[in-house]
């Protein structure tokens, strides 16, 4: 293990919590009607017709052809983003990748699947969905009508990646049932709280996620996206019973699909417990894993003999059958 022993934060990003400690975390229970709130969004979702539009991408690279994408999200949001597709092969699955909350400037060309067609939102607000009066600040983004449950920009972008996967079901039709997504940090949250509403997702990588057991989120120092919440808080009416509805913790814990959920033991930006909620709180399964980071949002000195096993792993996870 290598978990980091130096750092300059004012604040211990291991909270003082060893291995079997994490791995003991529970998910807190939901709020009433958690449930009914979200698949009326889904529903919603499922009924936007997205319109993709499709360019050759100035982007190149030799494993994939690089499309230039758009499509529209509910409430006729526009998100732009990246569809890959192999030069070589036939397309025999579907994965929706997301980001973390730094946004993205261009696909993951590295992904390691094979067959796939690979689809890149950027999630509304932010990067190439950016949209004022949306803020693509972090701090501010996360703000962004957090007082009123159904207009929240965290369940709106929920609602891009459940259109996500109609996109590509549209333009695919055979890859129903055969979708998949991927998520870090920010990405790893809205995933966590999209999967288990939506059936056409069969599997889900969940990568340092955050929004997980909101009453630790809105409590533990950090330096992501939580910090901004709870400064907010401090001059402003208690939200945990808003945000309740949208911990991904309690979403995980109604997940049926197989799952690979890698955590860490220390990260500054989306404290491990709150991970650790998400991860734990997934059906005990020999379909699912969790494979434990030593670090996240962080370099430490074994990251890169951990994420070539971390790779792949999901390498085997998404393989086509």
């Amino acid at each position: 293990m290598s978990v980091p022993k130096s750092h300059l934060f004012d604040f211990d990003p291991t909270y003082g919590m060893q291995r079997e400690q994490l791995l003991a975390i529970t998910p807190p229970e939901a709020p009433p009607g958690f449930d009914d709130f979200w698949k009326k969004r889904y529903r919603r979702a499922l009924a936007t017709d997205p319109r993709p539009v499709l360019r050759k991408s100035r982007l190149s690279d030799p494993r994939w052809h690089v499309l230039d994408m758009t499509y529209t999200s509910t409430g006729g949001f526009r998100i732009g983003g990246w569809l890959l597709l192999p030069r070589e092969g036939q397309v025999r699955r579907g994965l929706v990748v997301g980001h973390g909350y730094g946004g993205r400037g261009e696909p993951d060309f590295d992904v390691p699947v094979e067959e796939t067609a690979v689809l890149f939102p950027c999630f509304r607000g932010l990067s190439l969905s950016a949209c004022p009066p949306i803020s693509s600040d972090p701090a501010l983004h996360v703000l962004y009508n957090i007082d009123r449950k159904d207009d929240y920009i965290i369940g709106g972008c929920v609602d891009d990646l459940w259109v996500a996967v109609s996109t590509l079901i549209s333009l695919y039709p055979w890859l129903e049932g055969q979708v998949g997504y991927s998520g870090i940090s920010f990405g790893g949250g809205i995933g966590a709280l999209a999967i288990p509403f939506d059936e056409r997702i069969d599997r889900g990588h969940l990568v340092v996620p955050t929004f997980g057991h909101r009453p630790f989120w809105l409590t533990l120092p950090t330096v992501g996206s939580a910090d901004a919440v709870q400064t907010y808080q401090k001059t402003h009416a208690n939200l945990l019973e808003t945000l309740r509805l949208f911990d991904a913790a309690c979403a995980a814990t109604r997940i049926k699909v197989p799952m690979l959920v890698a955590p860490a033991l220390f990260d500054p930006a989306v404290a491990p417990p709150c991970q650790f909620a998400v991860a734990n709180a997934l059906p005990k399964s020999k379909f699912n894993e969790i494979f434990i980071l030593d670090a996240g949002h962080f370099d430490y000195p074994d990251s890169a003999s951990q994420d070539a096993v971390h790779k792949d792993k999901v390498r085997r996870f998404f393989k086509v059958p």
